[in-house]
């Protein structure tokens, strides 16, 4: 075994022991709910890491893989009554498995530097992905791959992952929002936006109208133009220092000092963002701008109910319920804003959705490395939503939307899924 301390080694000891074994976590793990197994749940993954701090066991493949079939949601940071920061321990067990090599082959290697280290880490080849995607989907060749045929040749995985393909808007955020919006009347703030890179492919309609609704109720606000990942990939899959890269650049783009607030309505995002102090903390150029940052940010839902904002005096029929992103209930604590959001727009009936904290199963990329976990849990949700007759499901972080368009398609249901910024912005718009 090796001599060199690991990451757990070297991480505050007083984290690991926070853990009381009370257990009190376990029914809010979905993988734990599922399986039954000890590991599987944080209680038994937090003492395989302190095992391995103490140096009573090796880090190993098996431990890797388990810290990887945690989906990190994070549930269990909402049941702890000890305040146990997981969100920490499971990043940190995550790089320290990808430091340690145990899991390593050419062509996991392959995939993680080419998602991870490379598509993800320039806005421009982001673009340039996500362009030649809309071609293969405007062009028709996606149809004829989805066709009975390509379903007879094509091997099974491929197909799987093929169906989970996102639809890319035509016009990404850069067509659709001003470098600055001004603000309707009088200027109460001044905010930048964050655009985000999987959400501005995806869903760049969510950015214009989390601009227009900002600028509705006093804000000027600020959308450069090519914005960088926030990091949570890369923090939330073992690549801490590349995290460390991508934080200094939104720093510098968007100096804290300069905004009112600075806008996330990517739950998963926002969750990260409002760390930053935390990777950045020994770096003497960045530690107290880092705390200046995580000051700033702020989900759009919880900025619009601090600051106040104008209810719209119309809007179309709807039956809402609401899914809550993992880590903006879990991580960020914001769950009442969104759901008194969506009570206050007229003709829009809210029906609470049975384990709405419960996972979908997306969580970042889990879906695509442990398909048969995030099926399960995606199953269970759809029942869920299913069951409250709603014709429109409101979450606010870009994964869950695509994970249950997804989920709803493949059951063939129409239900639309829209995030409650969305549901906002047409509500102004109805009545404008």
């Amino acid at each position: 075994m090796s001599t060199a301390p690991s990451r757990l080694e070297r991480l505050d000891y007083t984290v690991l022991q926070q853990c009381m074994h009370c257990g009190l976590c376990l029914p809010s793990c979905p993988t734990y709910a599922i399986t039954r197994v000890e590991r599987h749940g944080p209680r038994g993954r937090i003492a395989l890491m302190r095992a391995i701090a103490d140096r009573e066991i090796p880090l190993t493949k098996v431990f890797a893989e388990e810290m990887y079939y945690c989906l990190g949601c994070l549930a269990c940071v909402s049941a702890c009554p000890a305040g146990v920061d997981y969100a920490q321990l499971f990043e940190q067990s995550r790089a320290a498995a990808e430091e340690s090599r145990v899991m390593a082959s050419p062509r996991r290697d392959f995939v993680r530097w080419f998602a991870i280290r490379w598509l993800f880490m320039e806005p421009a080849r982001l673009e340039l992905a996500g362009r030649l995607l809309r071609l293969y989907q405007s062009s028709g060749l996606q149809a004829v791959v989805r066709s009975g045929a390509a379903h007879r040749l094509l091997p099974r995985r491929w197909l799987e992952l093929e169906a989970m393909t996102p639809a890319i808007q035509a016009r990404f955020t850069d067509d659709l929002v001003s470098a600055v919006t001004p603000a309707r009347g009088a200027r109460r703030f001044r905010v930048a936006l964050l655009s985000g890179c999987a959400q501005d492919l995806i869903f760049s309609q969510v950015n214009a109208d989390t601009a227009e609704v900002l600028a509705r109720n006093g804000c000027e606000v600020v959308t450069p133009a090519a914005q960088d990942c926030c990091g949570s990939l890369h923090a939330h899959n073992g690549e801490w220092e590349l995290a460390r890269v991508l934080a200094r650049r939104q720093i510098d783009r968007f100096p804290p000092e300069e905004y009112d607030a600075i806008i996330s309505n990517a739950g998963g995002c926002g969750s990260h963002l409002k760390h930053y102090h935390q990777l950045l903390a020994d770096d003497p150029a960045y530690a107290v701008r880092a705390a200046r940052w995580d000051a700033k940010v702020k989900d759009i839902h919880e900025w619009l109910e601090s600051t106040g904002w104008e209810p719209p005096r119309g809007g179309p029929l709807r039956v809402v319920t609401y899914h809550d992103s993992c880590h903006l209930a879990h991580g960020q604590k914001v769950t009442l804003q969104p759901r008194r959001l969506l009570a206050a727009i007229p003709n829009l009936r809210l029906v609470e959705l049975p384990e709405s904290t419960w996972c979908c199963g997306s969580a970042g990329i889990y879906n695509l490395i442990q398909p048969e976990m995030a099926e399960q849990l995606l199953a269970r949700k759809i029942d869920c939503i299913r069951g409250t007759g709603a014709t429109t499901v409101a979450t606010g972080n870009p994964g869950c939307l695509l994970q249950l368009i997804n989920g709803a398609r493949a059951r063939g249901l129409e239900l639309r899924m829209a995030h409650p910024i969305t549901l906002l912005a047409e509500a102004y718009r109805a009545v404008a």
